[in-house]
C-alpha cells in the first residue's frame, strides 16, 4: 500500500534552466551551449548541490578560465534568472494529493543550500510538503544511496510503501535499487497516468 510520495523538484515542479539566463548573455546559441557543456558544466554545479560553497566554486572556475570571469560569476550572481516558474500541471497533481489527505508528501532535491531559500520564497507549494531533504544542506546528493536513506530514516519511510518521482533516469534507477517504486517524469500528463495506474489518483 502506498503511503508516501517523494518528489524531485527541479524540472518536475520547478522550471529551472541555465539557458534562461545565458541566452541573455550570449548572442549565439552554439556559443552558449559550448560554455554550459565545457565550463559551467552540470558536473561542476552538482558539487554545489553537494554542499560546496558558491563562492569557492566560482573562484575555482574563474582561476581556470579567467577569460570567462564575468560569465562564470553570473551563474550564481544572477541565478534567480534561471528560474522559469512553476510547472503548473505537476503543482495541480501535488495539490490533489495534498487535499486527499491520504499520503505523506516529501521532496528529495539536489539543490544548493545557498540558492534553495530563493525558491522557498518564490514557490508557496513548497510548504505543502511534510518534509524536504536538500542535498546542499546534507552535503550529499542523488544518486548516492546514502542521500535516499537520509529521507527514509528521517521520516520513517518504508521503501515498499513509497513512490519516487524524478526527471533524471539515473536518480530513478538509484531509487529502484533501494526497492522504491519510481516514476521517470517526462510530463505532468504522463505522471498523472502513472499515478492512476498505481491507484494513487
Amino acid at each position: 500500500m502506498i503511503k508516501f510520495i517523494i518528489f524531485d523538484l527541479g524540472a518536475v515542479l520547478i522550471d529551472w534552466n541555465p539557458h534562461y539566463l545565458y541566452r541573455k548573455i550570449f548572442d549565439e546559441e552554439e556559443e552558449m551551449l559550448h560554455f554550459l557543456e565545457n565550463i559551467c558544466t552540470p558536473e561542476w554545479n552538482e558539487e554545489q548541490d553537494a554542499g560546496r560553497p558558491l563562492q569557492e566554486a566560482t573562484e575555482l572556475l574563474v582561476a581556470r578560465h579567467p577569460e570567462h570571469q564575468e560569465r562564470i560569476e553570473a551563474f550564481y550572481g544572477r541565478w534567480h534568472e534561471m528560474l522559469g516558474g512553476a510547472i503548473e500541471g505537476t503543482v495541480d497533481i501535488l495539490r490533489e494529493l495534498k487535499e486527499s489527505g491520504k499520503y505523506n508528501l516529501y521532496a528529495l532535491t539536489n539543490w544548493s543550500a545557498e540558492t534553495f531559500p530563493i525558491a522557498q520564497e518564490q514557490f508557496d507549494f513548497l510548504n505543502w510538503f511534510d518534509g524536504i531533504v536538500v542535498s546542499g544542506t546534507e552535503k550529499d546528493r542523488k544518486p548516492f544511496s546514502s542521500f535516499y536513506h537520509t529521507l527514509l530514516s528521517r521520516y520513517d519511510v518504508h521503501p515498499s510503501e513509497a513512490v519516487f518521482i524524478d526527471d533524471n533516469l539515473r536518480n530513478v534507477k538509484a531509487a529502484e535499487q533501494l526497492g522504491i517504486d519510481s516514476i521517470h517524469f517526462t510530463s505532468p500528463e504522463a505522471l498523472k497516468e502513472a499515478l492512476k495506474e498505481r491507484g494513487v489518483l
